[in-house]
């Protein structure tokens, strides 16, 4: 008896089958690949988050109730300073400053917080009494970016805009605000991709 091969029509429906099953395959792999891709920018873009945050709450966590004498010499700046409305968002005076290399100089850093086109940047001067050719050394903490804000808890749990607060009034009461440091500090970041997130801190001491 002979053979009977296969007809053309049959060949023809194989290969339709088998394009169908390929194309299937590939649409599942491919999507399976865009959704590692998705999950990896997401886990990233949280380490992100966590990060900037961290160092933000470490920074405040160790305010010190140092101020800094101005730029021009002449007068002084408190330990916390933040106007609300104008950069730098926050400038303060942290304690803690880590010293690997065994250096010469104070553990105290003076630090400042900017909001600058959808980017919060971390900046700090090399010495804690800088002069106008100081300085700082920069570093991006988060992007995408809406807005940031900073509020301050008074001693008398009132919720302020600015440091020091504005109310403040008389040469000795100004005086004491140098060193003055608020009971608690919110932060709120309106992100892009997770909407807003805000965490409150309290300031020890």
């Amino acid at each position: 008896m002979r053979a009977r091969g296969f007809t053309l029509i049959e060949l023809l429906v194989a290969l339709f089958i088998a394009a169908v099953m390929f194309a299937m395959g590939y649409g599942a792999i491919h999507q399976a690949l865009v959704g590692h891709e998705t999950i990896k920018q997401q886990q990233d873009r949280m380490v992100e988050i966590q990060t900037a945050m961290r160092v933000i709450e470490q920074d405040f966590v160790q305010l010190a109730p140092r101020p800094i004498r101005a730029p021009t010499g002449y007068t002084w700046l408190p330990a916390l300073a933040a106007t609300g409305t104008t950069q730098p968002v926050v400038t303060l005076t942290r304690d803690g400053w880590t010293n690997p290399n065994g250096l010469q100089r104070t553990d105290l850093q003076r630090v400042a917080y900017f909001f600058d086109d959808g980017t919060l940047r971390r900046e700090y001067w090399p010495v804690l009494d800088a002069t106008q050719t100081t300085t700082t050394l920069k570093r991006d903490l988060l992007t995408h970016l809406k807005s940031v804000t900073f509020r301050y808890m008074d001693q008398s749990h009132t919720w302020q805009t600015q440091w020091p607060p504005a109310t403040v009034a008389g040469a000795f009461a100004q005086q004491m605000m140098l060193i003055e440091r608020p009971i608690a500090v919110e932060i709120t970041l309106e992100t892009d991709d997770w909407g807003k997130l805000v965490r409150i801190l309290e300031i020890t001491g």
